[in-house]
């Protein structure tokens, strides 16, 4: 699956969708995920990714070919890759360096929340709002002008730590945008809103920013 992981001033970047694993025999969750403990989350992978790596390698004894079922579940996942995939992650936190914190900011939740309330009672998925409108273009309706905007989208977990695993964790996403939109150092704000979704049961979006508010074209890469 393609990710896309920045958005920059008259520009588009790559962003991350996260598609949930698909569940058997379990219906979506009403429950949604507390906001702002998926930034707190996200701040403790960059503050300490070999320390989450030790935890997410815990969920490897749970796995059985594509599937993994919990601690706690009553039924089992499917997954894209099986275990590969938390291999990979577990490797790919053991090499990152500590990245600074994400300062939770109130226009970015306003943004993350517009796009979750434009989407979930429709069951859609990506990052174009139904009334054509980006990333970017939400936060600069919420009042802020960064040189570079990112969101990335979970559709399904209703934790803030199973947000936040699947997006590290990447499965089926084939150049694991999701956990270098978190590790990105670049991003210093960050604000997130979930909500009722028709077709998982629930979704969250994060919408990250860098520090500036200007009219600066940021180089992409």
């Amino acid at each position: 699956m393609l990710s896309l992981n920045r958005y920059s001033r008259g520009m588009a970047k790559l962003l991350a969708l996260l598609l949930p694993f698909a569940i058997l025999a379990q219906p979506a969750s009403a429950a949604t995920p507390e906001a702002s403990a998926i930034i707190h989350e996200m701040n403790r992978v960059r503050a300490n990714p070999a320390a989450y790596a030790r935890e997410l390698e815990t969920l490897r004894q749970h796995f059985r070919g594509r599937l993994v079922r919990e601690p706690g579940q009553t039924s089992d996942r499917i997954t894209n890759e099986g275990v590969s995939a938390l291999d990979d992650a577990v490797a790919w936190l053991r090499r990152q360096r500590p990245v600074g914190p994400l300062n939770p900011n109130g226009r970015l939740a306003l943004a993350a929340g517009d796009h979750a309330r434009m989407q979930g009672p429709r069951g859609n998925c990506g990052h174009d709002g139904s009334d054509g409108s980006s990333p970017l273009d939400r936060v600069a309706r919420r009042g802020l002008s960064p040189d570079i905007v990112g969101e990335v989208i979970a559709y399904g977990p209703d934790t803030a730590r199973d947000v936040v695993r699947e997006l590290i964790i990447d499965d089926g996403v084939a150049d694991r945008g999701h956990r270098i939109a978190i590790f990105d150092h670049e991003y210093t704000r960050a604000g997130a809103a979930c909500g009722p979704h028709a077709a998982y049961g629930a979704m969250c979006v994060v919408d990250f920013a860098d520090g500036s508010d200007s009219s600066r074209i940021a180089s992409i890469y």
